[in-house]
């Protein structure tokens, strides 16, 4: 191996929660650099969210990504020309990246008003243990199920 591998970047928690979730949610929600406008946005989402739950938003989020993000995944992995979905389990990075790139894409594909609106009841119905996106990693986790055959294939 001739380079050395990149080394890891850690997220600065954000101004307001001071959490470091919550920065890395709004990067994921921030599109051509224009942070404010996302920052904005993820803030006015836990305004609604505050307001709809009487509770506190951060409490809500944490449930909600956990109630998304997955356990187990599948891999393609090529034996002997023959192309298998192996079930492997999902390091802790990639599952709360997964989970926060489900909840921004079922949030814009809802029916509400502003992506504040859309963002907030998406992020409701997950901590309800409901929604498009609990039903991804539903769906994601019946994939590793059914492939559990070819777990041996692991590497």
């Amino acid at each position: 191996m001739r380079k050395k591998r990149a080394e890891k970047r850690y997220a600065v928690p954000d101004s307001r929660f001071n959490d470091v979730m919550v920065s890395r949610f709004i990067n994921k929600v921030m599109i051509q650099g224009k942070k404010n406008t996302a920052r904005n946005l993820v803030y006015n989402a836990f305004d609604i969210v505050e307001q709809k739950s009487k509770t506190d938003p951060i409490e809500i989020f944490r449930k909600a990504l956990g109630n998304i993000s997955p356990a187990i995944e599948v891999r393609s992995r090529r034996v002997g020309g023959a192309t298998y979905q192996v079930p492997v389990e999902v390091r802790e990075d990639r599952r709360f990246a997964l989970a926060i790139r489900w909840l921004k894409q079922y949030a814009s594909e809802r029916r509400d008003k502003t992506m504040a609106q859309k963002l907030a009841s998406e992020l409701l119905a997950a901590s309800n243990g409901e929604g498009s996106s609990v039903k991804k990693r539903d769906d994601v986790h019946r994939m590793a199920e059914a492939n559990k055959a070819f777990a041996h294939f692991k590497w």
